[in-house]
C-alpha cells in the first residue's frame, strides 16, 4: 500500500485493496482513511523512509544468518532450551549467549538464579515477610527470561502457565512473572548440565502434588458461598 501511494496511485479503492489481515474487515473506512492530497514531496520522502526499512530489513537477515552460523555448533544445546514453553528460536539464542552452555562455574542452579538476580531476597522481621528486592543482575537476560515468561504464560496446559496463574491471583501478574523466569532459568540450567529434554508436567501438576490443599481451598470457597459440602470418591 505505502509503495503504489509512493509511487502516485491516489484511488482510495485500488489502496484499500492491499490491505492485508484484520484491515480486510474494515475496508469502508480504510477507503475514507485513504482519500486526501498527496504530493510530490510527501510521495519523495515516503520513498526515503521505505529505502531505509528496506535496508534495516536487510541488515537485519544479514545478521541473522551470522548468528545463525555462529550458534551451530551449539544447536543440541539450542534444541534443548527451545523445548521449553515461552521460549523460541531467538529467546534461547539470547539466552545461551548470556550464560554459554557450560554451566559448571555454576555449582547449583540456585547460584545461577542468584548471578542473574532472578531469586528476590528473604526479607524477614518480627515474624512478618517483607517484599524482597532481585537486584539488576543481568538486564539483558533478565529481559529475555521476563519475555519468555509472557510467552510461557499464554500456553495451554503447561505447568509454568498453571505457576504463572497460580501466583498471580495471590502475588500480582509482576511477581508471578519474575517466579516463572526464574523456573525457566532453572529448568535451562538442569537441561545445560544433565542433558536430555525438557518434560512437560502438565498444567495440573500443581493440583496433582497438593492434592489435599486443593480439596480444602475448593471446599472452602464453595462453603463461603453458603453451601455445605460431602466428599465421596469419583
Amino acid at each position: 500500500m505505502l509503495k503504489a501511494i509512493s509511487e502516485g496511485v491516489e484511488d482510495s479503492e485500488v489502496l484499500a485493496g492491499f490491505a492485508r489481515g484484520r484491515l480486510r474487515e474494515k475496508r469502508p473506512e480504510l477507503m475514507e482513511a485513504l482519500k486526501g492530497l498527496v504530493g510530490s514531496h510527501q510521495r519523495t520522502m515516503l520513498k526515503s523512509q521505505m529505502r531505509v526499512i528496506e535496508f534495516l530489513d536487510q541488515e537485519t537477515s544479514r545478521m541473522d544468518e551470522e548468528i545463525a552460523e555462529r550458534m551451530r555448533p551449539f544447536e543440541e544445546a539450542l534444541v534443548r532450551v527451545d523445548g521449553i514453553p515461552g521460549m523460541g528460536r531467538r529467546t534461547a539464542e539470547d539466552v545461551l549467549a548470556e550464560i554459554g552452555v557450560e554451566v559448571s562455574q555454576f555449582p547449583t542452579a540456585a547460584h545461577l538464579a542468584s548471578w542473574a538476580k532472578l531469586c528476590p531476597g528473604n526479607n524477614e522481621s518480627a515474624g512478618k515477610r517483607k517484599t524482597g528486592k532481585t537486584g539488576h543482575g543481568n538486564p539483558w537476560l533478565r529481559d529475555t527470561l521476563d519475555e519468555a515468561a509472557w510467552g510461557a504464560k499464554r500456553t495451554r496446559d503447561t505447568c509454568l502457565a498453571a505457576q504463572y496463574h497460580r501466583l498471580a491471583a495471590r502475588r500480582g501478574a509482576k511477581r508471578a512473572i519474575m517466579a516463572v523466569a526464574h523456573s525457566i532459568l532453572v529448568i535451562v540450567y538442569s537441561l545445560l548440565k544433565n542433558g536430555g529434554e525438557y518434560r512437560e508436567l502438565g498444567g495440573n501438576y500443581f493440583d496433582e502434588r497438593n492434592r489435599s490443599a486443593t480439596v480444602h481451598r475448593a471446599i472452602r470457597r464453595i462453603e463461603d458461598l453458603g453451601y455445605q459440602v460431602e466428599l465421596q470418591p469419583a
